[in-house]
């Protein structure tokens, strides 16, 4: 994951939902203000924005999952999402994490989206339903050492790198064959997919080709592992969805951008 920038560009606003991009133009919720509407609002927008993907892609909304990117929230903004109806919370910071975890009881499942260090391995899969950021076989390797001794079976999935770019961690093409046919004999984890960021892009077909380059990569995977494909946030998950996304990530498109 690359780092936020603080600044509003002319035209464009800061996204908190983990790729640290600078949305130009969000095709996805251009038609209202995010930032003076209430979480709740939003949300729904953002709801009927996916179910309008899935109905001109000719596919059934129960196939969308929706993760609501709290990263840099406060914890109270958090609970009026699940109030709202969110079930799925995405993190980037395991320490952020815990913190909100413990002063929230609601039943909700927490993903971890943003780079695991292998120090933190242990804490986050004491932590996280879900850890996306699977980026290389040494973690894989010691999220089964640390789900094993949490007594659990943690779900996960590989993130690859399709745009080649240096800032971003990922699996490359090599590397994902690799690790995943290492997953497949570890206890402790349990492999459903993967996700991508792609490069970010304005031009359509650029961004459909990517996000068809993870869903490719997805494709590969053994069936049974084949649950989920993670890709898609506030400005462009409509095109995710349109390339086969199960699951988005948003999280500026419901509580606006970060202070």
């Amino acid at each position: 994951m690359i780092a936020e920038g603080d600044e509003q560009k002319a035209g464009s606003f800061t996204c908190i939902d983990g790729c640290g991009c600078d949305i130009i133009n969000p095709t996805s919720f251009s038609v209202f203000e995010i930032n003076l509407a209430s979480i709740s609002d939003n949300l729904g927008r953002v709801r009927e924005n996916i179910d309008r993907a899935c109905q001109v892609n000719g596919r059934s909304l129960d196939e969308v999952s929706l993760i609501c990117v709290s990263k840099m929230i406060t914890w109270d903004r958090v609970v009026q999402a699940i109030e709202a109806g969110v079930t799925d919370l995405g993190e980037n910071y395991v320490q952020e994490a815990e913190e909100k975890i413990g002063k929230i009881s609601a039943a909700v499942r927490w993903h971890l989206i943003g780079h695991l260090q292998r120090n933190k391995a242990a804490k986050a899969a004491g932590l996280f339903n879900m850890v996306q950021s699977v980026d290389s076989a040494r973690l894989v390797g010691r999220l089964s050492e640390c789900a094993v001794d949490a007594g659990r079976t943690l779900d996960i999935l590989l993130e690859v790198n399709v745009g080649g770019e240096i800032s971003k961690t990922g699996l490359g093409a090599e590397e994902f064959a690799e690790t995943v046919e290492l997953t497949q004999g570890l206890p402790g984890l349990r492999l459903v997919g993967v996700m991508g960021i792609p490069p970010p892009s304005e031009d359509e077909k650029t961004q459909r080709q990517y996000f068809g380059e993870i869903r490719a990569h997805w494709e590969k995977l053994p069936e049974e592992n084949r649950r989920v494909l993670s890709m898609g946030m506030s400005g462009d998950f409509e095109r995710a969805i349109a390339e086969g996304s199960t699951m988005v990530r948003v999280g500026t498109a419901i509580f606006g951008r970060r202070a």
